[in-house]
């Protein structure tokens, strides 16, 4: 496949951003996003705000922002909506959610947070055991559920006078589905749907949804979702970036560095544990252990991926990976990840590495979903159409092509991103063989 810069459509107009949740990652999201619009804050941990890309060689001086280098929309260009079971604007979200200083960051843009109204959800409590709201559709049929979520999406383009528009999960963690005959292909899942089959959840119905209205669909969560072949297929038919899926936000993200760093020196792993303590909306669903099997998945497969144990069975082939999840409501969304690993190097001597990872959950996700959601509207306008694979940096179970293994590693996750960045604007791939400066 060839591209070029010349055929990335602009970024003109107005970007509608729908989260499918307003909870405190997007309420975190929609105020930081105002903060910065305003000049009261800065987008610290946005790689589409804050990042910067070499071009050519080291030598060149040529390092420009990544916003400047690729034909991103604006944060001025995005406008927010969202579906949420519970009725809480932005503002009431932000308050109860307690993530932002109110004084500081909530009560100066009370106006404009208020102004976002949470749309009637589809929600099935089902699928999250743990929550319940009023804010829902009335009990239909899995067809006209998801022809409601269309229409949302038109009604919500139109009248926010809208050119794209992205739908993006950023609601609770869904109970473990195993991919089965209606996920296969297209037609096996539109028939499930019309039979209201248990193995569509609501998250596939706002993806499908989004799809079927040519919208890009991104997921944050570690459900099934568009993890599938139908949902590919259908991606692939209407011309739309898909991503996912579960946010790298916090004890993944170290592990997803740390990892490599062992395989890179060679050093032997005997163990890994790690266990978290959060006491947010997402700590109270991950309490279901249904819902922790699910999150469970795509926290455990990092290290095989990473690791290789079949290429270094007496470094990696029999590794202790044990993770846990502790629903502790004090904590709010401060969340704790302690890990304890245990290692071996030369001669077989044991050490040990200890972290304690004091973080704040919706403070690390928030520029996330603002890079993907700008990163994914640039691929739908440079005509990039299904699983986005280059965007693997951003999610701890990353999406691939078939037949393929995820890359986990972060630093290439990295490399692959910005080549990628670079191949859209017809520039050269930095390898980082470096014989050129040494050559006469």
């Amino acid at each position: 496949m060839e591209t070029s810069k010349d055929h990335i459509k602009p970024a003109a107009g107005r970007l509608g951003v729908l989260t499918v949740g307003l909870g405190a990652v997007a309420s975190t999201v929609v105020a930081g996003v105002e903060l910065i619009r305003r000049g009261l804050a800065e987008p610290i941990g946005s790689l589409t705000q804050m990042g910067t890309i070499r071009l050519g060689k080291r030598t060149d001086g040529r390092v420009p922002l990544i916003r400047d280098f690729v034909p991103l929309a604006g944060i001025d260009q995005l406008v927010f909506g969202a579906w949420d079971p519970i009725s809480d604007t932005a503002y009431e979200a932000a308050l109860k959610c307690g993530v932002l200083d109110r004084h500081a960051h909530v009560e100066p843009i009370a106006s404009e947070l208020k102004e976002i109204e949470p749309m009637p959800a589809v929600f099935d409590r089902s699928y999250v055991r743990r929550l319940d709201g009023l804010n829902v559709k009335p009990k239909a049929s899995k067809r006209d559920l998801a022809e409601a979520l269309r229409e949302d999406i038109r009604h919500f383009k139109e009248a926010h006078s809208c050119d794209r528009m992205v739908v993006i999960w950023c609601a609770s963690t869904e109970i473990f589905l195993e991919p089965g005959p209606a996920h296969q292909d297209l037609q096996a899942l539109e028939a499930a749907i019309d039979a209201n089959d248990e193995s569509v959840p609501p998250s596939m119905l706002y993806a499908y949804a989004a799809l079927k209205e040519g919208v890009p669909f991104i997921n944050g969560a570690p459900n099934l979702t568009v993890d599938v072949p139908a949902m590919v297929e259908l991606a692939r038919t209407t011309g739309v970036p898909i991503a996912g899926k579960d946010f790298k936000s916090g004890q993944t993200l170290l592990k997803t560095v740390l990892a490599p760093m062992l395989k890179a020196r060679m050093l032997g792993l005997q163990g890994w544990y790690s266990t978290n303590i959060l006491g947010n909306r997402d700590g109270e669903v991950l309490d279901d252990p249904d819902s922790f099997r699910t999150k469970e998945q795509t926290k455990l497969g990092v290290l095989d991926h990473i690791l290789q144990p079949s290429l270094y069975p007496q470094l990696y082939g029999d590794v202790h990976h044990k993770v846990r999840i502790n629903y502790y409501p004090p904590r709010g969304d401060s969340k704790e990840g302690w890990d304890n690993i245990d290692i071996f190097g030369w001669l077989g001597y044991p050490m040990q590495i200890k972290v304690d990872f004091l973080c704040r959950d919706s403070i690390l996700a928030a520029p996330l979903v603002l890079d993907l959601v700008l990163f994914t509207d640039l691929a739908q306008r440079a005509g990039l159409k299904g699983v986005q694979e280059w965007l693997s940096f951003y999610f701890k179970s990353p999406q691939h092509a078939p037949g393929l293994y995820p890359e986990h590693d972060l630093f290439i996750q990295q490399t692959k991103l910005k080549n990628t960045l670079r191949w859209l604007m017809g520039e050269e791939q930095i390898t980082h063989l470096g014989m050129e400066y040494y050559q006469d």
